[in-house]
């Protein structure tokens, strides 16, 4: 989700029209007034005139105490908190980001063992990012400038290196700050401002030679929220006028045709080549999130070793220079399949937003920006065969050469020792599958290891479509001096092997027949593998036999957004590949969706009122508080005793106000709930205060350590309760589907098991302690490209099920989430955050999902509607002003709608921290201190001239009456 839309502010002076009318108003009779007392008697005209301007100023005051304790009060209420870490609480994050990082640097090469180097050692440092690199992303991810960071440089001058110091000043002379992605996405700013190789001094390079044999060259990529990464720089270039650095007029002209941003441009060519030529040793370290073109550098024997640096947060470029010089033993994995040629994938001709010819009554004009919003879609024509399920299956079919496309398999890492894995036999009981591996150190330094265990399934040809290799269990062992072992224990479900088949049984299938599950180092490389042979098959489609703990059975509920296209299927060794993986050609939404594709323009909730439905009982007298229900399930009765008491203005201001809290309800002791923003740190967008910023979600799926994850969310824990938060906007777990979606860095993997155990253990940890994880962003939101501009996402349900829904069930089933934002794409042709099948059929009743069920950031985008969202089983609206948040509709549908919002929101809240001594004190804020005091002080200034003015008068009549008897 995004920070605050100041374009948004229009809506923000119309949530305050009543006031302001009434302010308007009375400065009209004020004038109106004055103006007919012109012919007056002096004294009774001047009267008039003061008392009606007094009168003016006490509307004023009502007005602008209208405007706190309306529009604004909400907003100002956020903006007051400060929420200081402690000296203490800072110490222990950074420590805890820094053994984070350790945990979650790859070591993708390692040629002749150059590395680690001489401890002290004196380096030379190239690129350009060496000075500026990427701590983390952008949009919610980003970073809070309120704590210190630990540069790159500086992580490996706390090592000991000793760094050259004239490149240091080459490259911070040249471009001292990173461009502004805002910028760069206006301008077409997306090459880093490397140096052309032709402006290297002599000079300089003879300091290269003089200073260090060993050069380490850092290449960065930034990515973030609210845009995609261009794939093709030329193309993109040409579309839009070139937007040139000063320093370098030549830049976007630095990429060849058909390159994209994840390959590297002609001056970091230029600037590699240089490394090589002025030293021995060459070391590159590729910061950033999204996945690389490491090809011709991995097959470069000048190019002694790589390291991938995931964005580290606030002080995890400490780890960097511990794992060059061996201080910490690389023990990371990769999350995703690293390519020869990224803009190749499968998903590759169908990444982006494709533009709907026949939705045009749905365009919409930003009422700010001016910018013409249009209905778009994306197919995920890929199916199941997304990162290295695809590259592994289409191995074994024989449809691709491996070796040529793929440069480091998912699950690939090195370290400075060698470890032997031995696999035990299987066990099976009760539905469950075990197997213990045994680790042993056999090299000569002390590390960690990576267990890894996959399934290869029984496949049919023109049958269900299955990968040929899919992980199951991973494990990570503690740190082993050379000669130690330690046996790991790693447990499945029987029904993690199962596929879902949207197309016969629709419904999760267990086929017979020989499961192969094998112990790798990679996805790609067996060290062993045993055969499980099941005898019979199963189907999860009863009410006595569901998948994985299902409160129902599984079956098809989003056929209507399969789309009408060609899906990749294995079949025939991939023989539809070529057709499948096109580009779309059809820019037309089939008529038998059209008229169900809602936004403002076309949505009125009266057409689904239901005339059976009774209105239910609102505004009751009772002493029932929410810190009563406490603890209480969701199902309690107690539950309707506080809902009754609910009048259905109170329940309005609920639901409308829930950008980065929930709103107080005095009537029921209900307190303002703060949630902030995530997911590296937790972030007050209204005061700018946040906590340390951890390294990426990334880093904690590479370290493919779940106790890293559980100190993760833990530490979130201990900031948020410090800083007075009972939400955090995160985890966030949507898939890697291309190398280039802008939001990677914020996302676990390409793997879904992976994903799925890291958000899990992440989601545990917060919500044992009271902290309620918003797990995001429900669901297929694999792209930032026109997400909110009504971007409707085409998939099978066999992916939705198998991939795209698998972090987000564990974090509910295993995590105990209570709390999801819903995404900001249409799922087929309907949005995301107002669809009943995927938030109450799989959600709630599925998988048995308790809680608050949030928008992302409800902007002005022209088909967000609360009156469209409470009926599809959206709850709560991230808005901070007024627009379309608030209900409209007061039918008994609707009502009903309303009372369930309310109900799934307060049980979030009733069951954080907040709550858990009882009501917490509702102080009044220091802002409404001052208010308050204002006002008193404004009304006194008011009222005393009034006062005066009246004694004088009176004074004055009564001598007036004196003088006339006197005549008389």
């Amino acid at each position: 989700m995004l920070e605050i839309e100041w374009s948004d502010v229009l809506a923000m002076v119309e949530s305050l029209q009543v006031p302001l009318i009434v302010l308007g108003v009375a400065l009209v009779l004020a004038l109106v007034v004055t103006i007919a007392a012109r012919g007056r008697v002096p004294r009774t005209r001047k009267f008039v005139r003061s008392t009606t301007w007094i009168a003016m100023m006490l509307v004023a005051v009502v007005s602008v105490m209208s405007m706190l304790y309306g529009g604004l009060r909400n907003t100002l209420n956020l903006a007051s908190g400060d929420g200081v870490l402690s000296d203490a609480t800072v110490a222990h994050m950074n420590d805890l980001g820094a053994s984070i990082a350790e945990e979650g640097m790859v070591l993708l090469k390692n040629e002749g063992g150059a590395l680690p180097l001489e401890k002290g050692s004196a380096v030379n440092t190239f690129g350009w990012a060496s000075t500026n690199p990427v701590y983390g992303g952008t949009g919610s991810g980003a970073m809070s400038e309120n704590h210190d960071k630990v540069t790159l440089l500086e992580g490996l001058q706390e090592a000991g290196f000793q760094t050259n110091q004239a490149l240091i000043d080459f490259y911070t002379t040249y471009r001292s700050d990173r461009p502004d992605i805002a910028i760069a996405i206006a301008k077409a700013e997306w090459t880093l401002p490397e140096p052309a190789a032709a402006s290297y001094p002599q000079k300089l390079l003879t300091s290269v030679q003089s200073h260090s044999k060993t050069s380490i060259v850092t290449i960065s990529r930034s990515g973030g929220e609210g845009f995609d990464l261009p794939w093709d720089m030329v193309g993109q270039i040409e579309e839009q006028p070139a937007y040139s650095y000063k320093e370098n007029s030549t830049q976007y002209k630095d990429f060849e045709a058909g390159q994209g941003y994840l390959s590297l441009s002609r001056s970091e060519r230029d600037m590699i080549d240089l490394a090589k030529k002025n030293s021995e040793t060459v070391i590159v370290v590729y910061n950033g999130a999204n996945v690389f073109e490491l090809g011709d550098l991995e097959a470069d024997p000048q190019i002694d070793a790589i390291v991938w640096a995931i964005p580290p947060g606030q002080v995890g470029f400490k780890a960097l220079g511990k794992i060059l010089d061996g201080e910490v033993n690389p023990s990371a994995r990769t999350t995703d399949t690293f390519v020869a040629d990224t803009t190749k994938t499968p998903t590759s001709k169908n990444f982006g937003s494709f533009m709907y010819t026949n939705l045009s009554q749905h365009d919409y004009t930003h009422p700010v920006r001016k910018t013409l919003q249009r209905a778009s879609f994306v197919n995920y024509v890929e199916g199941i065969y997304v990162g290295y399920r695809w590259y592994e299956t289409a191995a074994v079919e024989g449809a691709i050469d491996y070796d040529k496309e793929v440069v480091y398999p998912f699950g690939h890492g090195l370290s400075y020792t060698t470890f032997e894995q031995t696999m035990g036999d299987l066990e099976r009981a009760d539905g469950k599958v075990s197997v213990e591996v045994t680790v042993t150190n056999t090299g000569t330094v002390a590390g960690k290891d990576v267990v890894e265990i996959y399934h290869t399934p029984p496949y049919t040809n023109g049958g269900i479509e299955k990968s040929a290799v899919n992980l199951l269990a991973f494990d990570k062992t503690e740190k082993l001096e050379p000669g130690a072992s330690e046996t790991l224990t790693l447990s499945w479900d029987e029904g993690d092997m199962a596929s879902y088949d949207d197309r016969r049984a629709k419904a999760w299938v267990l086929e017979a027949g020989r499961y192969v599950i094998s112990l790798r180092s990679d996805s790609h490389t067996v060290i062993v593998g045993k055969d499980l042979d099941l005898a019979r098959t199963i189907t999860y489609d009863s009410a006595d036999r569901t998948h994985n703990g299902d409160k129902v059975a599984a079956t098809n509920h989003f056929d209507r957004a399969r789309g009408e296209f060609t899906y990749l299927s294995r079949a025939d060794h991939f023989a539809n590949a070529a057709a499948a993986t096109a580009a779309p050609t059809d820019f037309a939404l089939p008529e038998e969706y059209v008229d169900s594709f809602y936004s403002q323009v076309n949505y009125d909730p009266k057409k689904f009122d239901k005339d059976s439905d009774t209105m239910p009982t609102t505004g009751a007298a009772g002493e029932i508080v929410l810190a009563d229900l406490h603890g209480a399930a969701w199902e309690d009765p107690k539950w309707d005793q506080l809902l009754d008491r609910l009048t259905v203005e109170e329940m309005n201001e609920l639901i409308a106000n829930g950008g980065y809290q929930t709103t107080a309800v005095p009537s029921i002791g209900k307190v303002q709930n703060l949630d902030v923003d995530g997911p590296m740190a937790l972030k007050n967008n209204f005061t700018g205060v946040g906590s340390i910023a951890l390294p990426v979600e990334m880093a904690v799926a590479a370290s493919f350590n779940v106790d890293i994850a559980d100190q993760y969310g833990k530490a979130i824990v201990v900031m948020a309760k410090e800083m007075g938060v009972s939400g955090w906007y995160a985890p966030a777990m949507n898939l890697h589907r291309n190398p280039y979606s802008g939001r990677n860095f914020e996302y676990n993997s390409e793997d879904p098991v992976l994903s799925a155990r890291i958000a899990a253990t992440m989601v545990k940890a917060v919500q044992d302690e009271g902290v309620y994880a918003y797990i995001k962003h429900f669901a297929l939101n694999e792209q930032e490209n026109g997400r909110n501009f009504k971007l409707a996402t085409w998939a099978s349900e066999q992916s939705m099920r198998e991939l795209y829904f698998v972090p987000f069930e564990e974090s509910v089933k295993d995590g105990g989430a209570t709390a999801v934002m819903s995404a900001f794409n249409y799922i087929g042709n309907t949005y995301a955050g107002a669809m009943p099948e995927l938030l109450n059929t799989v959600l709630r009743d599925e998988w048995g999902f308790r809680g608050t069920v949030l928008t992302d950031y409800f902007g002005t985008y022209g088909y967000q509607m609360a009156d469209q969202s409470i009926r599809g089983g959206n709850d709560l609206m991230l808005a901070t002003v007024k627009t379309t948040n608030y209900v409209t509709d007061f039918s008994a549908t609707s009502v009903i709608a309303m009372r369930t919002a309310c109900h799934n929101i307060l049980y979030t809240a009733a069951n954080s921290w907040v709550y858990e001594k009882g009501t917490p004190d509702d102080p009044m804020l220091l802002w409404e201190w001052i208010a308050w005091i204002g006002a008193a002080v404004l009304t006194l200034v008011a009222v005393a001239p009034f006062v005066v003015a009246l004694r004088r008068f009176r004074g004055r009549a009564r001598t007036l009456a004196v003088d006339s008897g006197r005549k008389a």
